[in-house]
């Protein structure tokens, strides 16, 4: 199933970004450390590109992360021209307040009471931007809640005669193109329940935790993963933890384990996990291209 999710108030969001982008110095952009660049919103490069405007990435969540993966993304975005990419907590006030000094890296002509620093903060739903805003503001400026596209409207705050903050509302965009995109995307909860199917997306996890991090799954089930599929390893999840659909003849609630193995996934009780790597990326790119370069011309229907 190819999963999409681009709610009404998404496309009011983006009209109004590209309007704020002409009167900003640096987009901040805020990104799951765990899925950098299947959760980079492609419509946020091209507002800011048209604008010209830098970009500060921030890997959040890279406490959740496999730190090998994360110093691997960011030598990756580093290398990128305009752009500043860095790792952090959005909780850790310490983590927060390098961000002023490494924005103005960026617009180092934006430093004074007469041409303050302006920050755009964009971002994909449910990757931590409010989070960020509460942190950096040091109150409680925007809300947080474990559903995806809480913040709804733009708002700005004059955090200090040198410094001014745009907060967006989260958003994804009208057609992602790669299928595993959307899979990671719904995985890491960046995209509303009403638009997946837990157990396909859990399958989907499985999958990557069963190729890549078979050792954490062990540790946290208890079970052998021989000759285990990524969907035997939702069932083991269902049968370690009791889920039994009642009057159903002892048949697995998949539904359930589905939410059990999302749920640690999310939560970082699995372990640091990243869903992607630069090397996964570009070998997940490789494959989707070769289907294109070998299918075959259309005949000529002219008969010539």
């Amino acid at each position: 199933m190819a999963i999409q999710w681009f709610p009404g108030h998404m496309t009011t969001a983006r009209k109004k970004a590209a309007e704020t982008m002409a009167q900003i110095d640096v987009v901040v952009e805020v990104l799951d450390a765990r899925l950098p660049e299947a959760g980079s919103n492609p419509m946020i490069h091209e507002l800011r590109a048209h604008r010209q405007r830098p970009c500060l990435k921030l890997l959040n969540k890279v406490d959740l992360a496999d730190p090998e993966a994360t110093r691997a993304w960011l030598d990756y975005f580093n290398k990128q021209p305009g752009v500043l990419a860095v790792a952090i907590c959005a909780k850790k006030p310490g983590d927060v307040a390098k961000l002023p000094a490494l924005a103005q890296k960026l617009a180092p002509h934006r430093d004074d009471t007469f041409k303050p620093l302006r920050l755009m903060i964009m971002g994909i739903p449910n990757v931590g931007k409010s989070t960020l805003m509460n942190t950096w503001v040091k109150r409680k400026v925007a809300a947080v809640g474990d559903e995806p596209a809480v913040t709804k409207s733009q708002q700005r705050i004059n955090l200090s005669p040198r410094l001014i903050l745009v907060d967006t509302p989260g958003m994804t965009w009208p057609k992602i193109e790669h299928d595993a995109d959307g899979f990671m995307l719904a995985a890491s909860h960046a995209i509303g329940r009403n638009a997946v199917i837990d157990e396909e997306v859990a399958v989907f996890l499985a999958g990557i935790l069963l190729e890549r991090y078979p050792e954490l799954l062990k540790a946290r089930y208890g079970f052998a993963l021989e000759g285990l599929d990524a969907t035997g390893v939702l069932e083991a999840v269902a049968k370690k933890r009791g889920c039994i659909l009642k009057g159903r003849g002892g048949e697995l609630d998949l539904e359930k384990a589905a939410m059990i193995l999302l749920t640690d996934y999310r939560s970082g009780t699995l372990g640091r996990i990243s869903l992607e790597t630069p090397a996964t990326r570009q070998a997940m790119l490789a494959a989707a291209e070769k289907p294109k370069k070998t299918a075959a011309p259309e005949p000529d229907a002219s008969g010539d």
